[in-house]
Protein backbone atom coordinates (compact mmCIF):
# COMPACT_ATOMS: atom_id res chain seq x y z
CA UNK A 1 0.00 0.00 0.00
CA UNK A 2 2.99 2.31 -0.25
CA UNK A 3 3.80 2.34 3.48
CA UNK A 4 7.04 0.83 4.77
CA UNK A 5 5.88 1.06 8.38
CA UNK A 6 2.51 0.95 10.11
CA UNK A 7 1.41 1.34 13.72
CA UNK A 8 -1.49 -1.12 13.69
CA UNK A 9 -1.83 -4.88 13.33
CA UNK A 10 -2.02 -5.38 9.56
CA UNK A 11 1.67 -6.06 8.96
CA UNK A 12 1.65 -8.95 11.46
CA UNK A 13 0.08 -10.90 8.59
CA UNK A 14 2.89 -10.25 6.09
CA UNK A 15 4.37 -13.73 6.52
CA UNK A 16 1.10 -15.32 5.54
CA UNK A 17 0.70 -12.83 2.69
CA UNK A 18 4.08 -13.92 1.30
CA UNK A 19 3.04 -17.59 1.56
CA UNK A 20 -0.14 -16.83 -0.39
CA UNK A 21 1.73 -14.89 -3.04
CA UNK A 22 -0.07 -11.63 -2.23
CA UNK A 23 3.29 -9.89 -1.84
CA UNK A 24 6.81 -10.96 -2.69
CA UNK A 25 9.62 -11.38 -0.19
CA UNK A 26 11.68 -8.99 -2.33
CA UNK A 27 9.07 -6.26 -1.74
CA UNK A 28 9.30 -6.82 2.01
CA UNK A 29 13.11 -6.74 1.82
CA UNK A 30 12.97 -3.39 -0.01
CA UNK A 31 10.79 -1.89 2.74
CA UNK A 32 13.02 -3.25 5.52
CA UNK A 33 16.13 -1.93 3.77
CA UNK A 34 14.68 1.58 3.57
CA UNK A 35 13.61 1.48 7.21
CA UNK A 36 16.94 0.29 8.56
CA UNK A 37 18.88 2.67 6.31
CA UNK A 38 17.00 5.53 7.94
CA UNK A 39 17.64 4.15 11.43
CA UNK A 40 21.36 3.79 10.69
CA UNK A 41 21.51 7.37 9.41
CA UNK A 42 19.84 8.55 12.63
CA UNK A 43 22.55 6.79 14.64
CA UNK A 44 20.19 4.45 16.44
CA UNK A 45 22.83 1.68 16.48
CA UNK A 46 25.80 3.89 17.43
CA UNK A 47 27.07 5.04 20.83
CA UNK A 48 25.46 8.38 21.82
CA UNK A 49 28.88 10.06 21.73
CA UNK A 50 28.99 9.52 17.96
CA UNK A 51 25.44 10.74 17.27
CA UNK A 52 25.17 14.46 16.56
CA UNK A 53 21.43 14.44 17.37
CA UNK A 54 22.22 13.23 20.91
CA UNK A 55 24.47 16.26 21.44
CA UNK A 56 21.69 18.80 20.93
CA UNK A 57 21.39 20.80 24.13
CA UNK A 58 18.01 21.14 25.91
CA UNK A 59 18.66 24.88 25.76
CA UNK A 60 17.36 24.95 22.18
CA UNK A 61 13.86 24.21 23.51
CA UNK A 62 11.89 27.46 23.50
CA UNK A 63 14.95 29.32 22.25
CA UNK A 64 14.43 32.72 20.56
CA UNK A 65 15.37 31.24 17.19
CA UNK A 66 12.78 28.48 17.53
CA UNK A 67 10.07 30.90 18.65
CA UNK A 68 10.82 33.10 15.64
CA UNK A 69 10.47 30.06 13.41
CA UNK A 70 7.20 29.09 15.10
CA UNK A 71 5.87 32.61 14.54
CA UNK A 72 6.93 32.58 10.89
CA UNK A 73 5.23 29.22 10.30
CA UNK A 74 2.02 30.38 11.96
CA UNK A 75 1.94 33.67 10.05
CA UNK A 76 2.59 32.05 6.69
CA UNK A 77 -0.11 29.42 7.17
CA UNK A 78 -2.97 31.84 7.96
CA UNK A 79 -5.51 32.08 5.13
CA UNK A 80 -7.64 35.19 4.67
CA UNK A 81 -10.97 33.89 3.33
CA UNK A 82 -12.99 37.10 3.19
CA UNK A 83 -12.35 40.80 3.70
CA UNK A 84 -15.23 42.94 2.50
CA UNK A 85 -14.81 46.71 2.51
CA UNK A 86 -11.28 46.38 3.92
CA UNK A 87 -12.62 45.44 7.34
CA UNK A 88 -9.13 44.15 8.08
CA UNK A 89 -6.66 45.17 9.23
CA UNK A 90 -8.14 46.62 12.40
CA UNK A 91 -6.87 49.78 14.07
CA UNK A 92 -4.82 49.20 17.20
CA UNK A 93 -6.34 52.23 18.92
CA UNK A 94 -9.96 51.12 18.85
CA UNK A 95 -11.82 52.16 21.97
CA UNK A 96 -13.17 48.71 22.76
CA UNK A 97 -12.95 45.16 21.40
CA UNK A 98 -14.85 42.12 22.56
CA UNK A 99 -13.28 38.72 21.94
CA UNK A 100 -15.81 35.91 21.91
CA UNK A 101 -15.65 32.17 21.43
CA UNK A 102 -14.59 28.91 23.08
CA UNK A 103 -11.27 28.88 21.21
CA UNK A 104 -10.15 32.41 22.10
CA UNK A 105 -8.38 31.49 25.35
CA UNK A 106 -7.91 27.77 24.70
CA UNK A 107 -4.46 26.20 24.64
CA UNK A 108 -5.31 22.83 23.08
CA UNK A 109 -6.24 24.48 19.77
CA UNK A 110 -2.68 25.75 19.48
CA UNK A 111 -1.18 22.29 19.79
CA UNK A 112 -3.21 19.83 17.70
CA UNK A 113 -1.74 16.37 18.42
CA UNK A 114 1.69 14.69 18.37
CA UNK A 115 2.98 17.72 20.21
CA UNK A 116 5.17 18.61 23.13
CA UNK A 117 4.34 21.20 25.77
CA UNK A 118 5.87 24.62 26.00
CA UNK A 119 6.14 27.02 28.95
CA UNK A 120 4.84 29.89 26.80
CA UNK A 121 1.78 29.25 24.67
CA UNK A 122 0.22 32.42 23.24
CA UNK A 123 -3.56 32.17 22.84
CA UNK A 124 -5.48 34.38 20.42
CA UNK A 125 -6.89 36.40 23.31
CA UNK A 126 -3.38 37.04 24.66
CA UNK A 127 -2.14 37.96 21.19
CA UNK A 128 -4.88 40.55 20.78
CA UNK A 129 -4.35 42.02 24.25
CA UNK A 130 -0.62 42.48 23.58
CA UNK A 131 -1.23 44.10 20.19
CA UNK A 132 -3.71 46.88 20.93
CA UNK A 133 -2.98 50.27 22.45
CA UNK A 134 -2.94 50.68 26.26
CA UNK A 135 -6.15 52.72 25.97
CA UNK A 136 -8.09 49.96 24.20
CA UNK A 137 -10.42 47.96 26.41
CA UNK A 138 -10.53 44.25 25.58
CA UNK A 139 -13.38 42.16 26.99
CA UNK A 140 -13.74 38.40 26.63
CA UNK A 141 -16.44 35.79 27.04
CA UNK A 142 -16.58 32.27 25.68
CA UNK A 143 -20.25 32.66 24.79
CA UNK A 144 -20.74 28.93 24.42
CA UNK A 145 -18.95 25.62 24.79
CA UNK A 146 -17.15 24.07 21.87
CA UNK A 147 -19.73 21.33 21.35
CA UNK A 148 -22.42 22.17 23.92
CA UNK A 149 -25.97 23.27 23.25
CA UNK A 150 -26.44 25.88 25.98
CA UNK A 151 -27.22 29.45 24.90
CA UNK A 152 -27.41 30.79 28.46
CA UNK A 153 -24.48 33.17 27.94
CA UNK A 154 -25.78 34.71 24.72
CA UNK A 155 -27.45 37.64 26.50
CA UNK A 156 -24.29 38.67 28.36
CA UNK A 157 -22.20 38.32 25.22
CA UNK A 158 -24.58 40.52 23.24
CA UNK A 159 -24.43 43.14 26.00
CA UNK A 160 -20.61 43.26 25.81
CA UNK A 161 -20.75 43.29 22.02
CA UNK A 162 -23.04 46.29 22.07
CA UNK A 163 -20.42 48.25 24.02
CA UNK A 164 -17.60 47.41 21.60
CA UNK A 165 -16.35 48.85 18.33
CA UNK A 166 -15.67 45.41 16.84
CA UNK A 167 -16.28 41.76 17.69
CA UNK A 168 -13.60 39.11 17.14
CA UNK A 169 -15.19 35.66 17.23
CA UNK A 170 -12.67 32.85 17.74
CA UNK A 171 -14.40 29.54 17.15
CA UNK A 172 -14.07 26.37 15.07
CA UNK A 173 -12.84 22.90 15.94
CA UNK A 174 -10.42 21.33 18.41
CA UNK A 175 -8.17 18.26 18.72
CA UNK A 176 -10.77 17.08 21.22
CA UNK A 177 -13.28 16.52 18.41
CA UNK A 178 -11.07 15.65 15.44
CA UNK A 179 -7.85 13.70 15.14
CA UNK A 180 -6.42 10.23 15.39
CA UNK A 181 -8.78 7.57 16.69
CA UNK A 182 -8.53 7.38 20.46
CA UNK A 183 -7.04 10.86 20.88
CA UNK A 184 -10.16 12.92 20.13
CA UNK A 185 -12.07 12.28 23.35
CA UNK A 186 -15.14 14.35 22.44
CA UNK A 187 -15.46 13.20 18.83
CA UNK A 188 -18.78 11.78 17.68
CA UNK A 189 -17.04 9.30 15.41
CA UNK A 190 -13.75 8.18 16.95
CA UNK A 191 -11.76 11.15 15.66
CA UNK A 192 -13.72 11.60 12.43
CA UNK A 193 -16.44 14.18 11.83
CA UNK A 194 -20.00 13.38 10.80
CA UNK A 195 -20.57 16.78 9.17
CA UNK A 196 -18.66 19.89 8.04
CA UNK A 197 -20.69 22.39 10.07
CA UNK A 198 -19.50 24.33 13.09
CA UNK A 199 -20.05 22.19 16.20
CA UNK A 200 -22.65 22.85 18.87
CA UNK A 201 -24.28 26.29 18.87
CA UNK A 202 -21.28 28.18 17.47
CA UNK A 203 -23.13 29.34 14.35
CA UNK A 204 -26.07 30.44 16.48
CA UNK A 205 -23.59 32.49 18.52
CA UNK A 206 -22.35 34.14 15.32
CA UNK A 207 -25.91 35.00 14.33
CA UNK A 208 -26.53 36.64 17.71
CA UNK A 209 -23.33 38.66 17.43
CA UNK A 210 -24.19 39.74 13.89
CA UNK A 211 -27.61 40.90 15.07
CA UNK A 212 -25.95 43.56 17.26
CA UNK A 213 -25.00 45.48 14.12
CA UNK A 214 -21.33 45.60 15.12
CA UNK A 215 -18.72 44.28 12.65
CA UNK A 216 -17.84 40.65 13.36
CA UNK A 217 -14.41 39.29 12.41
CA UNK A 218 -14.41 35.50 12.39
CA UNK A 219 -11.21 33.62 13.29
CA UNK A 220 -11.41 29.88 12.69
CA UNK A 221 -9.07 27.53 14.53
CA UNK A 222 -9.44 24.16 12.84
CA UNK A 223 -7.51 21.17 11.57
CA UNK A 224 -9.83 20.45 8.66
CA UNK A 225 -12.41 22.14 6.46
CA UNK A 226 -15.32 23.98 8.09
CA UNK A 227 -18.47 24.86 6.18
CA UNK A 228 -20.41 27.94 7.25
CA UNK A 229 -22.28 29.33 4.28
CA UNK A 230 -24.12 31.71 6.60
CA UNK A 231 -20.87 33.19 7.93
CA UNK A 232 -19.55 33.72 4.41
CA UNK A 233 -22.76 35.45 3.32
CA UNK A 234 -23.14 37.68 6.37
CA UNK A 235 -19.81 38.43 8.07
CA UNK A 236 -17.37 40.98 6.60
CA UNK A 237 -14.06 39.25 7.43
CA UNK A 238 -13.04 35.62 7.93
CA UNK A 239 -9.67 33.95 8.35
CA UNK A 240 -8.54 30.46 9.24
CA UNK A 241 -5.43 29.95 11.35
CA UNK A 242 -5.58 26.13 11.69
CA UNK A 243 -3.86 24.87 14.88
CA UNK A 244 -1.09 27.48 14.82
CA UNK A 245 1.41 26.43 17.50
CA UNK A 246 3.09 28.17 20.41
CA UNK A 247 3.09 31.62 18.78
CA UNK A 248 -0.35 31.18 17.22
CA UNK A 249 -2.00 34.03 19.12
CA UNK A 250 0.78 36.42 18.14
CA UNK A 251 0.48 35.44 14.49
CA UNK A 252 -3.30 35.88 14.43
CA UNK A 253 -3.02 39.30 16.07
CA UNK A 254 -0.30 40.30 13.59
CA UNK A 255 -2.73 39.58 10.75
CA UNK A 256 -5.77 41.14 12.44
CA UNK A 257 -3.96 44.42 13.09
CA UNK A 258 -1.88 44.63 9.92
CA UNK A 259 1.61 43.84 11.18
CA UNK A 260 1.65 40.89 8.79
CA UNK A 261 0.03 40.68 5.37
CA UNK A 262 -1.58 37.21 5.02
CA UNK A 263 -0.75 35.09 1.98
CA UNK A 264 -1.64 31.53 2.99
CA UNK A 265 -3.53 29.32 0.55
CA UNK A 266 -5.96 26.52 1.33
CA UNK A 267 -4.31 23.09 1.08
CA UNK A 268 -7.75 21.44 0.98
CA UNK A 269 -11.16 22.24 -0.49
CA UNK A 270 -13.77 23.74 1.83
CA UNK A 271 -16.99 22.13 0.60
CA UNK A 272 -20.37 23.68 1.32
CA UNK A 273 -21.90 20.56 2.89
CA UNK A 274 -21.16 16.90 3.42
CA UNK A 275 -23.96 16.00 1.03
CA UNK A 276 -21.88 17.37 -1.86
CA UNK A 277 -19.40 14.50 -1.42
CA UNK A 278 -19.59 10.79 -2.23
CA UNK A 279 -20.16 8.27 0.55
CA UNK A 280 -17.33 8.15 3.09
CA UNK A 281 -16.56 4.51 2.28
CA UNK A 282 -16.34 5.20 -1.47
CA UNK A 283 -12.57 5.42 -1.96
CA UNK A 284 -12.66 6.53 -5.56
CA UNK A 285 -11.48 10.09 -6.21
CA UNK A 286 -14.49 10.89 -8.38
CA UNK A 287 -16.27 13.89 -6.87
CA UNK A 288 -13.46 14.64 -4.41
CA UNK A 289 -10.61 17.17 -4.17
CA UNK A 290 -9.99 20.09 -6.50
CA UNK A 291 -8.91 17.64 -9.20
CA UNK A 292 -12.26 15.83 -9.52
CA UNK A 293 -14.91 17.83 -7.63
CA UNK A 294 -17.30 19.34 -10.19
CA UNK A 295 -19.57 21.21 -7.79
CA UNK A 296 -19.13 24.71 -6.39
CA UNK A 297 -17.08 24.75 -3.17
CA UNK A 298 -17.40 27.29 -0.41
CA UNK A 299 -13.66 28.01 -0.70
CA UNK A 300 -11.49 26.27 -3.31
CA UNK A 301 -8.14 24.58 -2.90
CA UNK A 302 -5.34 27.12 -3.46
CA UNK A 303 -7.51 30.09 -2.46
CA UNK A 304 -6.46 32.91 -0.17
CA UNK A 305 -6.67 36.71 -0.10
CA UNK A 306 -4.16 39.45 0.71
CA UNK A 307 -4.17 43.06 1.90
CA UNK A 308 -2.53 43.98 -1.40
CA UNK A 309 -3.03 43.03 -5.05
CA UNK A 310 -0.86 41.16 -7.54
CA UNK A 311 -1.13 41.39 -11.32
CA UNK A 312 0.21 38.78 -13.75
CA UNK A 313 1.13 39.35 -17.39
CA UNK A 314 3.08 37.96 -20.32
CA UNK A 315 2.49 34.20 -20.10
CA UNK A 316 4.77 32.35 -22.52
CA UNK A 317 5.05 28.63 -23.25
CA UNK A 318 8.19 27.25 -24.90
CA UNK A 319 8.87 23.53 -25.46
CA UNK A 320 12.42 22.26 -25.86
CA UNK A 321 13.87 19.28 -27.74
CA UNK A 322 14.06 17.16 -24.58
CA UNK A 323 10.26 17.30 -24.22
CA UNK A 324 10.20 19.83 -21.40
CA UNK A 325 7.82 22.80 -21.41
CA UNK A 326 9.18 26.10 -20.09
CA UNK A 327 6.58 28.47 -18.62
CA UNK A 328 7.40 32.12 -17.98
CA UNK A 329 5.44 35.20 -16.93
CA UNK A 330 5.78 38.34 -14.84
CA UNK A 331 3.99 39.35 -11.64
CA UNK A 332 3.77 42.78 -10.01
CA UNK A 333 2.52 44.04 -6.66
CA UNK A 334 0.02 46.65 -7.80
CA UNK A 335 -1.48 47.23 -4.35
CA UNK A 336 -0.62 49.51 -1.42
CA UNK A 337 1.20 47.07 0.87
CA UNK A 338 4.23 44.83 0.77
CA UNK A 339 3.34 41.17 0.92
CA UNK A 340 3.90 37.59 -0.12
CA UNK A 341 2.29 36.06 -3.17
CA UNK A 342 1.90 32.37 -4.04
CA UNK A 343 2.06 31.76 -7.79
CA UNK A 344 0.37 28.50 -8.78
CA UNK A 345 0.84 26.55 -12.02
CA UNK A 346 -1.96 24.24 -13.15
CA UNK A 347 -2.16 21.82 -16.09
CA UNK A 348 -5.27 20.47 -17.80
CA UNK A 349 -5.08 17.76 -20.46
CA UNK A 350 -7.24 15.06 -22.00
CA UNK A 351 -7.52 11.90 -19.95
CA UNK A 352 -6.40 13.59 -16.75
CA UNK A 353 -8.18 15.38 -13.90
CA UNK A 354 -9.90 18.70 -14.56
CA UNK A 355 -6.74 20.43 -13.34
CA UNK A 356 -3.44 19.47 -11.73
CA UNK A 357 -1.21 21.68 -9.56
CA UNK A 358 2.22 21.20 -11.13
CA UNK A 359 4.23 23.99 -9.52
CA UNK A 360 4.06 26.85 -7.05
CA UNK A 361 6.36 29.50 -5.63
CA UNK A 362 5.98 31.87 -2.69
CA UNK A 363 7.82 35.19 -2.81
CA UNK A 364 7.74 38.71 -1.34
CA UNK A 365 7.15 41.92 -3.30
CA UNK A 366 7.07 45.53 -2.20
CA UNK A 367 4.42 47.87 -3.68
CA UNK A 368 5.27 48.46 -7.33
CA UNK A 369 7.91 45.72 -7.37
CA UNK A 370 7.83 43.21 -10.23
CA UNK A 371 9.59 39.89 -10.82
CA UNK A 372 9.87 37.13 -13.39
CA UNK A 373 8.37 33.68 -12.90
CA UNK A 374 9.94 30.58 -14.44
CA UNK A 375 8.70 27.00 -14.25
CA UNK A 376 9.81 23.91 -16.16
CA UNK A 377 7.35 21.09 -16.75
CA UNK A 378 9.02 17.81 -17.62
CA UNK A 379 7.37 15.06 -19.66
CA UNK A 380 6.74 13.28 -16.39
CA UNK A 381 4.93 16.33 -14.99
CA UNK A 382 2.75 16.47 -18.11
CA UNK A 383 1.88 12.78 -17.96
CA UNK A 384 -1.26 11.19 -16.60
CA UNK A 385 -1.38 8.21 -14.24
CA UNK A 386 -3.00 5.15 -15.81
CA UNK A 387 -5.23 2.60 -14.11
CA UNK A 388 -2.09 0.50 -13.59
CA UNK A 389 -0.42 3.30 -11.62
CA UNK A 390 2.05 4.12 -14.39
CA UNK A 391 2.80 7.56 -15.77
CA UNK A 392 2.05 7.98 -19.45
CA UNK A 393 2.60 11.02 -21.65
CA UNK A 394 -0.16 11.40 -24.21
CA UNK A 395 0.28 13.89 -27.07
CA UNK A 396 -2.42 16.51 -27.44
CA UNK A 397 -3.54 19.90 -26.22
CA UNK A 398 -2.36 21.12 -22.82
CA UNK A 399 -3.95 24.07 -21.03
CA UNK A 400 -1.48 25.89 -18.78
CA UNK A 401 -2.71 28.34 -16.12
CA UNK A 402 -0.53 30.56 -13.94
CA UNK A 403 -1.73 32.95 -11.25
CA UNK A 404 -2.53 33.35 -7.58
CA UNK A 405 -5.27 30.72 -7.56
CA UNK A 406 -6.86 27.87 -9.46
CA UNK A 407 -8.34 28.67 -12.89
CA UNK A 408 -11.83 27.74 -11.66
CA UNK A 409 -15.02 29.86 -11.63
CA UNK A 410 -15.29 29.99 -7.84
CA UNK A 411 -11.75 31.31 -7.39
CA UNK A 412 -12.42 33.99 -10.00
CA UNK A 413 -15.63 34.93 -8.21
CA UNK A 414 -13.95 35.24 -4.82
CA UNK A 415 -10.74 36.98 -5.92
CA UNK A 416 -12.10 39.06 -8.81
CA UNK A 417 -9.12 37.91 -10.86
CA UNK A 418 -8.38 35.14 -13.33
CA UNK A 419 -5.04 33.36 -13.81
CA UNK A 420 -3.22 33.67 -17.10
CA UNK A 421 -4.15 30.75 -19.36
CA UNK A 422 -2.79 29.47 -22.68
CA UNK A 423 -3.08 26.24 -24.66
CA UNK A 424 -0.29 24.45 -26.48
CA UNK A 425 -0.22 21.23 -28.52
CA UNK A 426 2.57 18.85 -27.61
CA UNK A 427 3.50 15.65 -29.46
Amino acid sequence: NGCDLECGNVYFHLTEAVRQGLISEADVDACVTRLFTTRYRLGMFDPPSRVRWARISPKVVDSPAHRRLALQAARESIVLLKNDNQTLPLRKDLKSIVVVGPNAAAVDVLLANYNGLNPRLVTVLEGICSKVSPATQVNWMAGCDLTGTSTAAFGAVKYLAGLSDVIVAVIGLSPRIEGEEGDAADSEAGGDRRHLRLPGVQEELLRELHATGKPVVLVLLNGSAVASQWAHENLPAILTAWYPGEEGGTAVADVLFGDYNPAGRLPVTFYRRIEDLPAFDDYRLAGRTYRYFTGTPLYPFGYGLSYTRFTYRGLKLKPDRAGNLHVTARVKNTGPRAGDEVAQLYVTRAGGPQRDLRGFERFHLKPGQERALRFTLTRDALAIVTENGEREFRPGDFQISLGGSQPDPRSRELTGMAPLTATIRLG
